[in-house]
């Protein structure tokens, strides 16, 4: 069953980058470059995170077809599933380190770039929570599930 949890996360992806890129187009409008630069890192994360969710959800499918000739597949899938969101989060980790740095220093005194570099740390904190806690949740079966 891990590629309905692989479906179920990249649904919950997908919602994310929705009310990501509509947040952020709304920021855009404002006349403010602080929360213009944020919202333009709302609309670019957003569509990149809909497109990886995306990309998750037609997975999930090729991985319930597997399943269903392989029993072994399931626990490999999950795995790797696994593997993949706790990956996901070290480099989350990278990128809102990364934010700090074009929010602070890069910045200089700049809002807009500033507002860029904040909207790259709520991007990557948000990610690190979502990877984290669906990473260490992915259900693995047991290799003898199928064995039967």
């Amino acid at each position: 069953m891990s590629w309905s949890y692989g479906a179920l996360v990249g649904r919950r992806l997908l919602a994310w980058s929705a009310a990501s890129v509509i947040a952020g187009v709304l920021l855009l409008a404002l006349g403010d470059p602080w929360w213009q630069g944020f919202g333009l890192q709302a609309v670019v994360w957003g569509a990149i995170d809909g497109a990886i969710g995306l990309i998750g959800i037609v997975s999930a499918g090729r991985s319930r077809r597997r399943a269903a000739d392989d029993p072994a597949a399931d626990a490999r899938e999950a795995r790797k599933l696994r593997r993949l969101l706790l990956l996901n989060a070290g480099l989350d980790v990278l990128y809102i380190a990364g934010g700090l740095i074009v929010a602070g220093p890069v910045a200089a005194g700049d809002p807009f770039v500033a507002g860029n570099g904040w909207g790259i740390v709520l991007q990557g904190a948000f990610l690190l929570l979502f990877d984290l806690l669906h990473g260490l949740r992915v259900p693995v079966p047991s290799q003898d599930a199928g064995a039967s």
